[in-house]
């Protein structure tokens, strides 16, 4: 099984300039490419193949005076943009034929894009230092922070520059499934809004809302970037605050993914999930939340981390009535608004949490065997709005309780 690790780098001002060199040459070698393949089409012509190209745009091009500047990085970054064209030309074909989703044709790449990335393969005798730095050609001896040891040695690296300037050291290693030892616990999971997940034991998981609670300081940074004058180095500082904003935002959500799906894939033994129409629900009014949830990833992370150690990974299909059916008897009781978060089956009278309910459904819909007693609950009394309660020495007395309603 293949795995991406993610180490940061540091690198200094030298290898700051030398990895910037590095990702305009490969920039200009994949354009200078798409070029030649789009004027060939354009012309009714075959494309041209990628040995063709390489020494047409790297080997011949170093000769020229105009792309002379090509030789001052490595020629493997040069050839990992050629193949990184060829695997955008037969993901939009394959997309065409059906054999995965439709994606836009390759376009030109520009050097205001948010992400920067070059690509070392072992021809290129990149290497670990014994003291630990990432040792890459025509660039240097980079430090990184190693927050965790490699399962096995890499065969390639990508540096990747993201929008907040920072540098990371992304490797795809081979790895071995890890096999947990086995349960009995099995668990559905309903994801949501108001609780990220609610899982078929009864627990709720409260929905961090990491853009909500960072929007006041999103704001005045965004504020701030709209003052500066375009062009300008005070416009440029700006953007990189706000970048880093938002990278802060998305770290944190990343983190709270990891840890929750490590939890629930250590703690039993299948894992079951609905699949969720994201696309359909971040169009509309709920799309922030709906975004910030970040339900894809993490269903992501579940199921590459069940097939990791060895667990079975369940997801239902969307149109699976979870939210209409009794988890106590079976019966359909029909659709409900979302404004309903309990309500009584007609036909056993019990009582049920909607969120509850529907988590037990999407396990018993996976085939897992649970109980529908986590769906069962009691409403309590919860202290009634000033206007209901009746204190005011005017308010007129009415009939029934004043003191408190049922939970709706």
């Amino acid at each position: 099984m293949q795995l991406r690790y993610s180490f940061r780098l540091y690198p200094n001002g030298p290898q700051r300039s030398a990895l910037a060199r590095a990702f305009g040459c490969a920039r200009v070698v994949y354009n200078d490419a798409l070029r030649a393949r789009e004027t060939a089409r354009a012309g009714g012509e075959a494309f041209p193949k990628t040995g063709d190209l390489s020494k047409l745009l790297i080997t011949e091009a170093k000769k020229t005076e105009e792309r002379a500047w090509l030789s001052g990085v490595s020629a493997v970054v040069l050839q990992q943009s050629l193949r990184d064209l060829d695997t955008a030309y037969k993901n939009f074909f394959d997309g065409l034929k059906g054999k995965r989703p439709r994606m836009g044709a390759p376009r030109f790449k520009s050097r205001k894009n948010n992400r920067q990335a070059v690509r070392f393969t072992a021809n290129a005798r990149w290497k670990i230092t014994t003291g630990g730095d990432l040792s890459l050609p025509k660039i240097g001896d980079v430090r990184v922070k190693w927050s965790r040891a490699l399962p096995s040695m890499p065969s390639t690296v990508t540096v990747v520059k993201d929008a907040a300037g920072r540098y990371f050291a992304s490797f795809v290693v081979e790895t071995d499934t890890e096999k947990l030892p086995e349960t009995d616990a099995v668990v559905g999971c309903d994801l949501g809004l108001t609780h990220f997940a609610i899982l078929s034991d009864g627990t709720k998981i409260d929905s961090p809302r990491f853009l909500r609670r960072a929007e006041k300081k999103l704001k005045k940074a965004q504020q701030n970037l709209s003052r500066k004058a375009k062009g300008s180095s005070n416009r440029a500082k700006a953007r990189i605050k706000v970048a880093r904003a938002h990278g802060a935002v998305a770290d944190a959500r990343r983190e709270f993914h990891h840890q929750l799906s490590t939890k629930l894939i250590r703690d039993n033994q299948a894992v079951a999930v609905e699949d969720l129409a994201v696309k359909g629900l971040a169009r509309t009014r709920m799309a922030k939340s709906v975004h910030d949830a970040g339900w894809s990833a993490f269903t992501a992370m579940l199921e590459y981390k069940a097939a990791l150690y060895g667990r079975t990974f369940h997801r239902i299909g969307r149109f699976e009535p979870t939210s209409q059916v009794c988890s106590a008897c079976g019966v359909k009781d029909g659709p409900k608004p979302l404004s309903v978060r309990t309500w009584t089956c007609g036909a056993c009278g019990t009582v049920l949490d909607r969120d509850i309910n529907a988590a037990v459904n999407v396990a018993k819909a996976a085939g897992l065997a649970v109980t529908a007693c986590g769906a069962r609950v009691r409403p309590g009394l919860v202290p009634a709005q000033r206007e209901e309660t009746g204190t005011h020495p005017k308010a007129s007395r009415t009939s029934g309780s004043q003191a408190g309603i049922s939970v709706l």
